[in-house]
């Protein structure tokens, strides 16, 4: 009976040992994302301050390509024609 005991006890303490090394190993990997997250955020920010510069020309630089393309395909058609004809 003694020695169901005995072993009882060691089985608990041996399954709270396992229990704490691995949540050591968890939170070693929780850091190491929080770190990585980190250094993405101020990648992020540093995008994000050097795409603010285009905010505000936006619509025009999309009006230059908007006519350039009618251009290019106003070209299209005039190689096609020339090419048929």
């Amino acid at each position: 009976m003694t020695l169901r005991i005995a072993l009882s006890v060691l089985e608990v303490v041996l399954l709270v040992v396992v229990l704490a090394y691995f949540l050591n190993r968890i939170a070693g990997q929780l850091k190491h994302v929080s770190t990585t997250l980190l250094e993405i955020d101020g990648g992020v920010q540093a995008i994000d301050s050097h795409a603010a510069i285009i905010g505000p020309g936006g619509s025009a630089i999309n009006a230059n390509l908007s006519a350039a393309a009618a251009g290019l395909t106003a070209a299209a058609g005039l190689t096609k024609q020339l090419a048929d004809g």
